[in-house]
């Protein structure tokens, strides 16, 4: 680990990231170059103080997933993620299956996205990262470990997972889940996660097995659904999805007609949402 390098890297890339870029305003008084130390702490869900003392050349090794909330929370790209891998002691990761890094691009763009539930998934239906209101619809998934952090993992293991979708929208569901990891599959290979959560689910579910042996191939653009949320009740949403170049990560964006009932009640789940974080 090379400390001295470690805590001149943080501490340039901080001074480079500007409130704007990770959605915080810039404030009147404000006195340091790019972000602040709490600031930054704060978006990689780690404490100030730790935070200090890997700009102090002090503290343990930071952990692989903390590294990676650092790269997150600075929009590094993949060769700066790299290096800050390297300089920390750690292996770099591997750019294809690699989740827990976010696109800075999808970031910049989730960070503008404050009214509306918006969140990143990668090739395998994992969150990475969501929003407020997204948090507040769907729950804190990316919160979630293993494959239980696959939306195809939670489908067909977890059978509360299909209690967010009305019963006659399930099998549509379910098929357009297979279809897309069937993309994935195929991008990444057999031999990928992609390949290894497929055959955790052909030993666990005799469904996915079948639905997977269609071979029905499909990547969702977009979509219109209906969610059940225990508190509001039905919302019905637009889908739109934005994929990096690669293919691997993805911005999933929910969005109500202006003036309608579903507007109105992601507007109260927007309340809802910033009462439960402030107990």
């Amino acid at each position: 680990m090379d400390r001295p390098a470690l805590a001149e890297f943080l501490r340039r890339r901080r001074e480079a990231v500007q409130p704007a870029d990770v959605g915080l305003p810039a404030g009147a008084r404000r006195r340091t170059a790019g972000l602040r130390r709490e600031e930054v702490a704060a978006l990689a869900a780690m404490s100030a103080d730790y935070y200090t003392r890997l700009e102090q050349q002090r503290g343990p090794q930071p952990s692989e997933q903390m590294l990676a909330s650092l790269a997150r929370a600075l929009r590094l790209t993949d060769d700066e993620r790299d290096y800050l891998f390297r300089v920390a002691g750690r292996g770099t990761p591997d750019r294809v299956t690699m989740s827990s890094h976010v696109s800075p691009a999808l970031l910049r763009v989730l960070d503008r996205l404050s009214d509306t539930p918006a969140l990143v998934l990668s090739a395998l239906g994992e969150t990475l990262v969501a929003n407020d209101l997204a948090v507040a619809l769907l729950g804190d998934r990316s919160a979630l470990t293993g494959w239980a952090r696959s939306d195809v993992y939670r489908w067909f293991t977890d059978p509360s997972e299909r209690l967010l979708y009305p019963e006659d929208d399930r099998d549509r569901q379910g098929r357009s889940l297979v279809s897309t990891l069937r993309v994935a599959h195929g991008m990444l290979g057999s031999r990928s996660r992609a390949g290894e959560l497929v055959r955790e689910l052909q030993a666990r579910s005799p469904e996915f097995a079948e639905l997977w042996d269609r071979h029905e191939v499909h990547q969702r653009f977009a979509d219109h659904k209906t969610l059940l949320h225990p508190q509001v009740g039905p919302v019905e949403l637009d889908c739109q999805v934005l994929f990096t170049e690669d293919q691997t990560q993805a911005l999933l964006v929910l969005t109500a007609p202006p003036r309608s009932e579903a507007e109105e009640k992601l507007d109260l789940l927007a309340v809802v949402g910033q009462q439960a974080m402030a107990r």
